[in-house]
């Protein structure tokens, strides 16, 4: 199979919103809206939290790309600002500063890496089920359940 990917430049002003909003539209085109919606709850937090984090800390757009390589589903959130983030405890009062940690909790595997202009936070999603969905725009993937192991999947390391 080859790699499928789609990408997106989200501004500041409703850019998380509009970054769920669009995901989940390619979500379902690999079927993972009906056959996965906790999968698809993870994935739409995390787009959410790194839309946010590029917003809120390196001030800019914040581009999307969603990449599916039949095996895993790679999101990731480039910013202009290099300085890569650092996952950590937040005081026990503040209202912010758990995006990373949240990332962490769900994703199979995150990392940042930086680039000549900025940085990129990938987040890696494997498909309940263990089978691959093939994306069609009229015809959606069956990748399989819902997984049945909420919850205990961690992320070897984010940033």
């Amino acid at each position: 199979m080859k790699a499928v990917g789609w990408a997106r430049s989200f501004p500041a002003a409703g850019g998380a919103r509009a970054g769920r909003h669009w995901t989940r539209g390619h979500l379902a085109t690999l079927g993972w809206t009906a056959d996965a919606p906790g999968t698809v709850d993870d994935v739409l937090l995390t787009v959410s939290e790194l839309v946010t984090n590029a917003h809120v800390h390196a001030r800019t757009s914040a581009d999307l790309v969603l990449t599916w390589d039949g095996s895993r589903l790679h999101v990731s959130v480039h910013d202009r600002d290099d300085e890569v983030p650092v996952a950590r405890l937040p005081e026990w009062s503040a209202t912010g500063g758990r995006g990373l940690l949240l990332v962490n909790a769900v994703a199979d595997h995150c990392h940042a890496r930086t680039q000549a202009k900025g940085k990129t936070i990938t987040a890696c999603f494997t498909p309940p089920g263990g089978e691959h969905a093939e994306p069609s725009p009229n015809l959606p993937g069956r990748p399989g359940p819902d997984r049945a192991t909420r919850g205990k999947r961690r992320a070897t390391t984010c940033c």
